[in-house]
C-alpha cells in the first residue's frame, strides 16, 4: 500500500490502509499522500466525493491519454504529466495524474510501469523540505517526471550523433536499415516532445504567486529548477530533430552525389562502346569503301576501334569519369 503521513514535516507513518485517510482530511497539520496504480471508476468515483473533486478532473483521469496540463479548480489543483523511459528502440510514456488539495496529495499511475518507487527516494532525500507540504510532495512528482524525459533526450541525443558520424563515415550503406533508423528515431522524438514541451505550461504556472497552494518562497527556488530542466529537454528534443533532419539532407545528397557518379560512368562506358560500333557499322555498308575485300582493312577497322576506344578510356578517367 503507498501510503504517506507527515505531521510538522516529519513523516510519521506510511503503508496504512487508504481508508484511514479520511480521518486526516481535517488535520492542518497533517500532509497525506496516497497512490492508485489503474483504479477502476468505482473508486475514482468515491475519490472524487472524498476530496470534493471537480467532475471534469476525474473524467479526466477516466478517460487517459491527456496532454500534459495544470488544471486549477476551487479547492484544488489537476496536473496531468508523463514519465517515460527508453528500452533502447521505443520511448515509452506513462501517464500519471495528480490531485493536490490543501493538505492531501493522490497520484493515479496509468500502471505500474511509472516507478513510484523513485518519486518516494526523492521524497526522502529532500526530508527536510517536508514541512512545506504537500508542495514538497509535488515538487518530488515532478521533478522526476521531468528527469526521466531528459535521461530519454540524453539517450536519444547519443543515438542521433551516432548515426550521424557512421553516416559521414561510409558505414552506412544499407538505405533500407538507415530509413527505418531514421524512421523509429524520428518517433521516439516526436513522441517526446509531445509530453515534454507543455510541461513549460505547467511549470510556469505552479510558479504564480496568485494562487495559495503556489505561494511558497522556499519552494519557489526548487521549481525554478525544475523549470530549468523542462527547458533543457525541450532544447534538446528539438536539437535532435534538428539533428535527424540534417541526417536525412545529408542521406538525400548523398544518394544523388551517387547516382550522378553511376550516370557518369554508364555514359563514359557507352560512349566508348559506341565508337566500335560505328566503325563496325561502317566497314558492314553494303557499298565500296577503302580496304573492302581486303586483309589490311580489317586490321585498319580493329586499330581505329582499339586506338579510339583506349583514347576515350584515358580522356574520362583523367576527368574522373570512369
Amino acid at each position: 500500500m503507498h501510503t504517506r503521513l507527515y505531521r510538522g514535516g516529519r513523516l510519521e507513518k506510511e503503508g496504512f490502509p487508504i481508508r484511514e485517510v479520511a480521518g486526516h482530511l481535517g488535520d492542518p497539520e497533517a500532509t497525506v499522500w496516497f497512490d492508485l496504480c489503474s483504479p477502476t471508476r468505482d473508486e475514482l468515483d468515491k475519490l472524487g466525493d472524498e476530496l470534493g473533486l471537480h467532475e471534469l478532473a476525474v473524467e479526466d483521469v477516466l478517460a487517459g491519454h491527456q496532454r500534459p496540463k495544470l488544471d486549477i479548480y476551487d479547492n484544488h489543483l489537476f496536473v496531468a504529466a508523463y514519465g517515460v523511459h527508453f528500452d533502447g528502440e521505443r520511448v515509452h510514456a506513462v501517464e500519471v495524474d495528480v490531485f493536490v488539495t490543501a493538505n492531501v496529495l493522490v497520484t493515479v499511475r496509468e500502471s505500474a510501469h511509472f516507478d513510484i518507487g523513485e518519486v518516494l527516494k526523492r521524497w526522502d532525500a529532500a526530508a527536510h523540505l517536508a514541512g512545506h507540504g504537500v508542495m514538497f510532495l509535488l515538487h518530488g512528482l515532478l521533478d522526476y517526471v521531468v528527469d526521466t524525459q531528459f535521461d530519454v533526450a540524453q539517450d536519444l541525443d547519443a543515438q542521433a550523433e551516432t548515426l550521424e558520424e557512421s553516416l559521414f563515415a561510409g558505414e552506412l550503406t544499407d538505405d533500407e536499415s538507415l530509413q527505418r533508423t531514421l524512421y523509429v528515431l524520428r518517433k521516439n522524438v516526436t513522441k517526446l516532445r509531445r509530453v515534454s514541451v507543455p510541461m513549460r505550461e505547467v511549470i510556469g504556472t505552479l510558479l504564480r504567486r496568485d494562487e495559495a497552494l503556489m505561494s511558497d518562497p522556499v519552494m519557489a527556488p526548487y521549481y525554478e529548477d525544475v523549470r530549468d530542466h523542462v527547458l533543457r529537454v525541450g532544447e534538446w528534443v528539438d536539437e535532435v530533430r534538428d539533428m535527424l533532419a540534417n541526417v536525412r539532407d545529408t542521406q538525400l545528397s548523398q544518394q544523388g552525389f551517387r547516382l550522378n557518379v553511376i550516370m557518369k560512368k554508364i555514359t563514359s562506358w557507352a560512349a566508348i562502346i559506341a565508337v566500335p560500333t560505328a566503325i563496325t557499322g561502317f566497314y558492314g555498308q553494303n557499298v565500296p569503301y577503302p580496304g573492302i575485300g581486303e586483309l589490311w582493312g580489317f586490321w585498319l577497322s580493329m586499330v581505329l576501334m582499339a586506338l579510339t576506344s583506349v583514347t576515350l578510356y584515358v580522356v574520362f578517367k583523367k576527368n574522373d569519369w570512369l
